[in-house]
This record gives C-alpha cells, sequence and structure tokens, in this order.
C-alpha cells in the first residue's frame, strides 16, 4: 500500500532528523549534542520491535510516539529560532506520519467492508 511506504518513509526521516538536528543543523547550546540525542532517539526505535510481527502496530506505535515529537517541534519552532527550520521540519514528518496512518487505517476498513459485502 502506498500509505504503508509513506508512513514507513516519515517514521524513518524522523529517526534520521534527530542525529542530524542535534548534531549538525541546529546542535544544543550546552554543546552536550549526544545528552540531547540519547533523550530523543531512542522513544522512535521501540515501535521497531513491534516491526517484525506486525507493521501495523508498528506504525500505530509510530504514530502515538510522534505525538511527542509533534509537540516537541511546536514548542522549539516557537521558543528557539536557531532551531525553526529542523523543527518545523519534525512538525511536518510527524503530520505526515500521522496522515498516512489515517490513510492506511481507512484503506483497511473500506476493504474488509468490501469483503463483508461480497460474502
Amino acid at each position: 500500500m502506498k500509505s504503508e511506504r509513506l508512513a514507513l518513509a516519515a517514521w524513518l526521516a524522523l529517526i534520521v532528523l534527530q542525529p542530524a538536528w542535534y548534531l549538525w543543523l541546529a546542535p544544543p547550546a550546552s554543546g552536550q549534542s549526544w545528552f540531547a540525542l540519547l533523550l530523543t532517539l531512542p522513544p522512535l526505535l521501540l515501535p521497531l520491535s513491534a516491526l517484525r510481527r506486525n507493521l501495523g502496530r508498528a506504525l500505530l506505535w509510530a504514530g502515538i510516539v510522534a505525538l511527542f515529537y509533534f509537540c516537541h517541534g511546536i514548542v522549539a519552532a516557537w521558543a528557539v529560532p536557531a532551531t525553526r527550520l529542523p523543527a518545523l521540519l519534525e512538525v511536518t514528518l510527524c503530520c505526515l506520519l500521522i496522515a498516512a496512518i489515517g490513510a492506511r487505517t481507512r484503506a483497511l476498513k473500506r476493504a474488509a467492508a468490501l469483503r463483508r459485502a461480497a460474502s
């Protein structure tokens, strides 16, 4: 499905954005880039454990985790002008991930309804 690929791509982009943000694009003023990275990257990697068993479950958990990153991106864009670009990119990726998960869910429900109607 297209929506699954889009959701996976947005999730992967969020994972790649974290090191890019904290190590190159806008490192923290305190100079503790690795500490910031250790706080922000693991939650995005947690749904990978569900990926082996069920793609839908992994995407659901990635979407739930992405809500935190959406809030983080909004606050960072508002409060720290130096991080506005990566923060808005984070917000965009989170919106894309959530929208793709919603489209996937709607497509699965529509397919189930068609199967029920056919039988």
